[in-house]
């Protein structure tokens, strides 16, 4: 077995494979959070955003890219959850303490994580792959993706839990973007609790974000 592979199997090489996956994955959901914010500018703004995406050359090339990123962290996280749990001792003569230092986002993140995961399977199987309406602009025919929204956003049942799924994002948000910086090696008494509330800021941000789209489509928009 080769160094460089023998590294990428060890826990620090599998936790800097996590950081920088959750580095790809963190500036994605932002990117996509920030362009769905086009719903806000009505249909014609939403379609024309969406096809300048969808008819991009290499939109393939990023799907693979950022699918083979996902498993790879999904794959990695779980990875580490297992030999973390082989790593403890079975039998305690006193049950230990919670880590005062540990918080219900980081004792939480391979639910989170799977939830998230569930989550995009859904997402694709209702946006990417569901109906296909079609609309015209200035003689180009492209893909009504907002009438779709307005379908799924208007039914409260999926608006609530499209929200509430967007509250689990943002709690593994708060802690991975936290933690990538420790991961990669700047964890330092001086930056630490400016890392933590960069997390907690970034997580904010995205989740607030995310929310607000499907409560504006439910609430102010016709269909």
């Amino acid at each position: 077995m080769s160094a460089s592979h023998s590294y990428l199997l060890s826990t620090i090489g599998r936790k800097y494979m996590m950081a920088l996956t959750a580095i790809v994955w963190s500036l994605f959901v932002f990117v996509h959070m920030a362009g769905n914010m086009f719903i806000f500018a009505g249909a014609q703004a939403y379609n024309e955003y969406s096809y300048k995406l969808t008819s991009n050359p290499f939109i393939y090339l990023i799907e693979i890219f950022l699918l083979l990123f996902v498993l790879v962290h999904a794959i990695t996280g779980i990875s580490l959850k297992l030999r973390n749990l082989k790593s403890k001792p079975k039998y305690y003569n006193v049950q230990p303490t919670k880590n005062k230092n540990s918080t219900i986002t980081s004792r939480t993140m391979i639910y989170t994580g799977f939830i998230i995961l569930a989550f995009l399977i859904w997402h694709l199987a209702t946006f990417k792959f569901g109906p296909n309406y079609s609309v015209v602009y200035s003689g180009i025919q492209m893909r009504n993706i907002y009438q779709l929204i307005l379908e799924k956003f208007h039914d409260p049942i999926y608006m609530v839990t499209y929200c509430f799924i967007m509250v689990f994002v943002g709690m593994h948000l708060k802690h991975g973007v936290s933690s990538i910086f420790q991961t990669l090696g700047y964890n330092h008494p001086r930056y630490n609790l400016f890392f933590k509330f960069f997390g907690h800021l970034y997580a904010t941000v995205v989740t607030l974000g995310f929310i607000s789209q499907p409560i504006y489509v439910y609430f102010f928009s016709q269909r």
